[in-house]
């Protein structure tokens, strides 16, 4: 499962990119104005050193000016995938991306057969957001699994990527569901390394290297 890293804060991207764990970012406009810069000088930036994919979301929600705001944002770096909203409107504009060799990565997925629909239109990534069905009594895990099947029925090659992950529980549990990539907020990301029996043998290891000549 490829990892990808929910943010546009620089300095968090360069703490998982060094540890050699990093697949990918996701953005959104949200993100990206709480840095107080230009969107399209973070895009970039964050492009500059993480070369797998980079997810960047339109403003727009017609689908003409999505489509040219999209072509613009494409034009950053090859690695930029232009993220679009899952409506009628975004549909139309990520089967004119599609045809032009475009990836996108559809985003505010709630059903699996909104995924189906965005598939069917040659979306490159689907985004289903696991934590927003939690918060409205939904199980959100069992989406991942409901577009695993359906993907898997019909071959479709569009990517999982599970969003709106919140705690370590998430991250494992879409894993297990057959998500292709997982996005993270940062203190998210933390988490996963986190277990008590880790500290305190870390700090019996640290005590007794104590003990010994090198």
């Amino acid at each position: 499962m490829n990892l990808f890293l929910d943010t546009a804060n620089i300095d968090e991207i360069k703490k998982v990119h060094e540890l050699g764990l990093l697949d990918g970012i996701t953005t959104n406009p949200s993100i990206i104005a709480k840095s107080g810069r230009k969107f399209t000088e973070v895009i970039k930036e964050i492009c500059s050193f993480v070369k797998g994919p980079v997810s960047a979301e339109v403003l727009a929600t017609d689908a003409p000016t999505m489509i040219k705001e999209g072509l613009e944002l494409s034009k950053i770096a090859e690695n930029v995938v232009v993220k679009v909203p899952l409506i009628p409107e975004g549909i139309k504009a990520v089967k004119a991306f599609s045809d032009q060799g475009i990836r996108t990565n559809v985003t505010l997925c709630f059903t699996a057969n909104q995924a189906l629909l965005a598939a069917k239109a040659g979306a490159s990534f689907i985004s289903p957001f696991v934590g927003r069905l939690d918060d409205i009594g939904y199980d959100g895990l069992e989406l991942i699994s409901e577009i695993r099947d359906i993907y898997d029925n019909y071959g479709i090659e569009t990517q999982i990527l599970a969003a709106s992950v919140r705690h370590p529980i998430h991250f494992k549990e879409v894993a297990l569901r057959g998500a292709d990539c997982v996005t993270l907020p940062y203190s998210v990301f933390e988490m996963l390394f986190k277990h008590p029996l880790t500290d305190s043998g870390l700090a019996k290891f640290v005590e007794d290297s104590k003990k010994l000549n090198w």
